[in-house]
């Protein structure tokens, strides 16, 4: 690593610096351009279920080869979601999130025009490569430019934008694929994604991590122009003076070992209880209701209104994370799913279900925007950020694939109510753990939450004092 002077890093000290300044034109072009990204990552994830009926109803694919599809999909998101944290870290923010951004774009353009479905299949591999990997850069980037103040209301921001897609993806699949085809969806996003790639040329890399990673110069050039834009709006709050010590970089594994290993099994089991939720209980929801006797019609009917949760919990994620904290959001809303999932079996049809599904949701979403969105990304240091929020994020994936079969096991065994009993459960366990266990990020410098001693603590232990996250 390139060496640091302590003058070059005293004059950086990014992270105070971007905490102290006031929202501007620059944040929301970032949000814009992370947030367009993440919209398409959401929205090519969601558009599975209107292209899969469509090439079953053509003949053009069978039951076999549409799970395949999706088993394609969760291998290559799982592998986009590991390499880009490696990559991430390595070589940037910027780098990682314009190569993922170009992978699930030009695959979607290939998607559009494959001969068959087996070539769908291979194509549906690479997009979710590209798809697994913008989900993990996409929330830590915006986490290192926001100020610490509103950081859970930027993230909250995100996740609405990105949750929103649910809504839109199956309005306009309801319009596209029986008057267009199924290959215009995958055109679509295919076309957007390359224009966002495009607009995203201009997105700086994150003052952190150039700092954290030796390169003073560039990251006092980016800081400057911030800055400058900034003031525009009046004089500049002082920047803090306290002083982080800088720790060497290392491989992956430091983060399986303390002081990291208890950061990476919170973010892990966050991933790990948000999979099953969304693709244990919702993915399932409208099998679930067919088996139980309603029509494919009112069971989508039901599951449409429900799924207006998505956008609300991320909303209530948004409103709260800044003003009562990631921690009390996590455990609360674990409890609430937890108790609305207990009750669910028993609501009788028509508002009362719809109501408690409605319910069930939003606190599915709240848990979603608060943890998995905000609180995540924030557990690790800049140095190894991307990659404990990947190592998090492969967790997750891979249980969600496993979890398909129990799901099946536990519904044939015990119907709805086991299903639901069992998601209590692992809810119930994540809220008791956080409230052993977690620890709270609200308001404070992701230097602060890092755990990096400061200037005093420095010298008396001879390490290096540097003005950096790391």
């Amino acid at each position: 690593m390139q060496a640091i002077s302590d003058v070059q890093v005293a004059s950086v000290n990014a992270g105070a610096r971007l905490d102290r300044l006031p929202i501007c034109g620059f944040h929301w072009r970032i949000l814009a351009l992370i947030g367009a990204g993440m919209f398409l990552d959401a929205f090519d994830i969601y558009l599975a279920g209107g292209v899969l009926g469509a090439v079953l109803k053509e003949g053009w694919s069978t039951l076999e080869l549409n799970a395949a599809f999706v088993t394609a999909t969760f291998i290559g998101m799982t592998l986009g979601a590991w390499f880009s944290g490696i990559l991430g870290d390595r070589y940037g923010r910027r780098f990682s999130y314009q190569v993922n951004l170009a992978i699930f774009g030009l695959a979607s353009l290939a998607a559009a025009l494959a001969p068959s479905m087996q070539a769908l299949i291979a194509a549906r591999f690479v997009i979710g490569i590209g798809l697994g990997a913008e989900i993990v850069v996409g929330y830590a980037t915006l986490t290192e430019f926001v100020p610490a103040s509103s950081r859970g209301r930027w993230i909250g921001i995100l996740a609405v934008i990105t949750n929103f897609s649910l809504f839109v993806s199956s309005m306009i699949g309801l319009w596209v694929i029986p008057s267009l085809g199924w290959r215009y969806m995958f055109g679509l996003v295919g076309v957007l994604a390359m224009i966002v790639w495009f607009l995203r040329k201009s997105m700086p890399e994150s003052p952190r991590w150039l700092a954290a990673n030796g390169r003073a110069d560039e990251a006092e050039a980016i800081l400057a122009r911030i800055e400058a834009e900034a003031a525009k709006k009046g004089p500049l709050p002082p920047v803090s003076t306290a002083q982080r010590v800088e720790n060497e970089g290392g491989s992956v594994w430091r983060l399986f070992a303390p002081p990291y290993l208890g950061r990476t099994l919170l973010g892990s089991l966050l991933h790990i209880v948000v999979g099953f939720s969304l693709y244990g209980f919702i993915g399932w929801l409208p099998t679930f209701m067919v088996k139980g006797g309603h029509s494919v019609v009112s069971s989508l009917g039901y599951t449409t209104l429900m799924s207006l949760g998505g956008p609300i919990g991320s909303l209530i994620g948004l409103a709260l994370a800044d003003a009562i904290g990631r921690k009390p959001l996590i455990i609360g809303s674990s409890i609430a799913a937890a108790a609305f999932g207990l009750a669910y079996p028993f609501m009788p049809d028509g508002a009362p279900l719809v109501a408690v599904g409605f319910m069930l949701v939003t606190a599915i979403y709240v848990m979603l925007a608060t943890g998995f969105a905000m609180h995540v990304p924030e557990l690790f240091p800049t140095r190894y950020r991307l990659r404990g929020t990947a190592i998090c994020a492969t967790a997750g994936r891979v249980t969600t694939a496993m979890v398909q079969f129990a799901v099946i096991a536990i519904f044939a065994w015990k119907g709805l109510v086991g299903v639901l009993v069992t998601l209590a459960g692992i809810l119930l366990f994540q809220a008791v753990v956080f409230m052993i266990f977690g620890f709270e990020t609200k308001g404070r410098a992701l230097e602060e939450v890092s755990g990096a001693p400061t200037e005093a603590g420095a010298t008396a232990s001879g390490r290096k004092v540097v003005g950096i996250e790391v």
